[in-house]
């Protein structure tokens, strides 16, 4: 039985989509068409970038919260997938893709992030080595119908054990995020923590 996305109820991600695009195709014309990843955009980003650097964003910070019925978890046994909420900071990577196709890009990105509407698209501060940049980052608020707050360990264990969707389990996407953040040298205390409880219990 395949799933099926609904979108998100109040949210049309046809709408959301003509609200960025202008800003969008503006950063294009001035080669200033930057993506902030900051989980699976850094493992797995389908598109080819021009350039990448390291990025940190403030008022923003990764959290293992957002509710996933169907890539990472089914509506039945929800997973669990990261989310850039309010406070704090995060530590990711932005990208800088290439004004010709920036049209489809934008649609694909759209495909792949935006289908139920669930995400806040936000153009953040993100800063590099090389300056501050303006990138298109994808928020969720805690008044989404997804965002699941704080469980307990042994919630969080019983979703890495039992939730899997079309692709992949929660524990696989935790893994591999961690596995990417280490790789660019990025230090996550609370991914650091939720891998060290997974092999405390053997899942990893």
């Amino acid at each position: 039985m395949t799933a099926t996305l609904s979108p998100t109820p109040g949210r049309d991600p046809a709408q959301l989509l003509e609200r960025t695009r202008p800003l969008w195709m503006r950063a294009a014309q001035q080669g200033e068409l930057w993506l902030f990843g900051y989980a699976s955009l850094i493992w797995r980003p389908e598109f080819e970038a021009a350039e990448h650097r390291s990025a940190r964003v403030h008022g923003w910070h990764r959290a293992l919260r957002m509710r996933s019925r169907v890539n990472r978890g089914t509506p039945e046994q929800p997973g669990l997938v990261f989310a850039l909420l309010p406070g704090g900071s995060c530590q990711g990577v932005v990208y800088r893709l290439r004004p010709d196709g920036a049209e489809a890009e934008l649609q694909r990105l759209w495909e792949r992030e935006m289908v139920t509407g669930v995400y806040d698209p936000r153009w953040l501060p993100a800063r590099t080595a090389q300056g501050v940049v303006l990138a298109l980052s994808f928020t969720l608020s805690r008044r989404s119908e997804s965002f699941m707050g704080r469980l307990a360990d042994e919630q969080v264990l019983h979703i890495l054990r039992h939730a899997s969707g079309r692709y992949g389990s929660t524990l696989h996407y935790l893994a591999a995020t961690a596995q990417a953040l280490g790789e660019h040298g990025v230090r996550d205390r609370e991914v650091q923590r939720l891998m060290a409880l997974a092999a405390r219990h053997g899942l990893v």
